[in-house]
C-alpha cells in the first residue's frame, strides 16, 4: 500500500469518527436549535402487572379470555369448581338449623323452669303461712295449758305441727333455690345456643365467599398478558390463573444524568415519543424520580458511560388520555422522552402535543 493510500485511509477513518461523534452528539443534545434547554433519555412503555389468582385451593374450571383480550373491572375472567364447596355450604347450613332448633329448644325449658320456679316461690309463701298459723296454735295451746284449760298433750301436738311446719318451710325454700339454679342453667344454655347459632352462620358466610371468590373478577380495567394455567389444572392457595397489565396505570421509565436530574421536579411535563409511531406526541408528567444514584442500564456499551451515575425516573401517562385510547394502548414500545429544564420556554414545534 502507498503513502499516498495510507494518507486517504486515515483521513477517511477520521472522517468516520468525525461523523460517529457527530449523531451521538446529536441525539444527545437535539437534534436542531429549537430543542436547546431540552434532555432526553431513552425508555419503554410500562405499566402495573396484576395477577389474578386463587384464593383457596381448588381446580379450574374455566377461563373465560384469551391472551391480549381486554377485559373490564368486575369481569369473570376464570372460573373454579365449587362442588366440595357447595357439600361442605349444605353440611354448615344443616348444622345452622341444627344450632337454631336448639335455641328453641332451649327456651321451652327455660321457660318451663321459670314456671317451676314460680310454683316453688307460691309453695314457699303456702308453707310459711302454715308455719305462722301453726306457731299462733302452739302459743295459745301453751298458755291454756298452763292454765290448766287444756290438756299438755294438745300443746304439745301444736308445737310438733310447728316443728314439721319449720320442715316444710326449709324444703319448699330449697326446692326455691333449686328452681332458681335451673332458670340460670337454662339462661346459659339459651346463651351457648345462640353463640352455636353464631358460629354456624359464619361459616355459612365463609364458604359462601369461598363460593363467590372462587369466580375470578378481574379488579381493574387492563388487558390479559398471560394465561398462567389452563382448564383442569389443580391450584393452591394464591395460585396464579391469570396475569393482567392494567391500562390505566401506563407509564415510561427512563434515565438521566445528575446534572439534569437537579432541574426536574415531580409533575414537570415530558414529551414522550415512540419509535413505532414517531409522528405522535404523547404527554406524560414525572410521577417518579429516584432518591437513590444508579449507573445506566446495562445496554450502554461504552464504559466511559457505564460510569456515570444516573437516576431513574418515570413519567406517567393520563389516565384519561389511556382510556380515550386504551385499544391502541400497548406495553413493551420503546421510545424517547423530553424534559424541558426551563419551564418557561415553549415546547419546540416537533413536540407539541400530537395524538391520533
Amino acid at each position: 500500500m502507498t503513502t499516498r493510500q495510507k494518507k486517504w485511509l486515515r483521513m477517511l477513518a477520521a472522517a468516520l469518527i468525525l461523523i460517529v461523534l457527530g449523531i451521538v452528539a446529536w441525539q444527545q443534545f437535539g437534534r436542531d436549535e429549537g430543542d436547546q434547554g431540552l434532555v432526553s433519555g431513552n425508555g419503554r412503555i410500562e405499566a402495573v402487572e396484576i395477577d389474578i389468582a386463587a384464593k383457596t385451593p381448588g381446580r379450574v374450571k374455566d377461563i373465560l379470555v384469551r391472551e391480549g383480550e381486554l377485559v373490564r373491572a368486575g369481569q369473570v375472567v376464570a372460573v373454579l369448581d365449587t362442588e366440595v364447596l357447595e357439600a361442605q355450604l349444605r353440611q354448615a347450613q344443616a348444622q345452622l338449623k341444627q344450632a337454631e332448633s336448639a335455641v328453641e329448644t332451649a327456651r321451652s325449658r327455660l321457660v318451663q323452669r321459670e314456671s317451676e320456679k314460680t310454683a316453688a316461690r307460691a309453695l314457699v309463701w303456702q308453707r310459711e303461712a302454715e308455719l305462722e298459723v301453726a306457731r299462733k296454735r302452739a302459743l295459745r295451746s301453751s298458755t291454756l295449758a298452763s292454765e290448766g284449760a287444756t290438756s299438755q298433750q294438745e300443746a304439745d301436738d301444736d308445737q310438733a305441727r310447728v316443728q314439721s311446719a319449720e320442715a316444710t318451710v326449709s324444703a319448699a325454700r330449697a326446692q326455691l333455690a333449686a328452681a332458681e339454679a335451673a332458670v340460670a342453667t337454662g339462661l346459659s344454655e339459651i346463651s351457648g345456643s345462640r353463640s352455636a347459632v353464631d358460629a354456624a352462620r359464619a361459616t355459612v358466610e365463609r364458604i359462601q365467599a369461598d363460593i363467590e371468590d372462587s369466580s375470578l373478577k378481574s379488579p381493574r380495567e387492563g388487558r390479559v398478558q398471560y394465561r398462567v394455567a389452563q382448564p383442569g389444572e389443580v391450584l393452591g392457595a394464591g395460585g396464579r390463573v391469570l396475569s393482567l397489565v392494567d391500562l390505566s396505570d401506563v407509564y415510561m421509565t427512563f434515565f438521566l444524568p445528575t446534572a439534569a436530574v437537579g432541574q426536574i421536579a415531580m409533575g414537570t411535563e415530558v414529551r414522550l415519543i415512540l419509535d413505532a409511531a414517531p409522528n405522535y406526541v404523547i404527554p406524560a408528567n414525572v410521577s417518579f424520580i429516584s432518591d437513590v444514584a444508579q449507573f445506566t442500564p446495562k445496554t450502554v456499551e461504552t464504559a466511559a458511560e457505564r460510569q456515570k451515575l444516573m437516576f431513574r425516573i418515570r413519567a406517567q401517562i393520563p389516565p384519561d388520555l389511556l382510556r380515550k385510547h386504551i385499544t391502541q394502548v400497548k406495553t413493551g414500545l420503546p421510545g424517547v422522552a423530553y424534559i424541558k429544564l426551563d419551564r418557561n420556554v415553549p415546547w419546540p414545534a416537533n413536540l407539541q402535543t400530537k395524538v391520533q
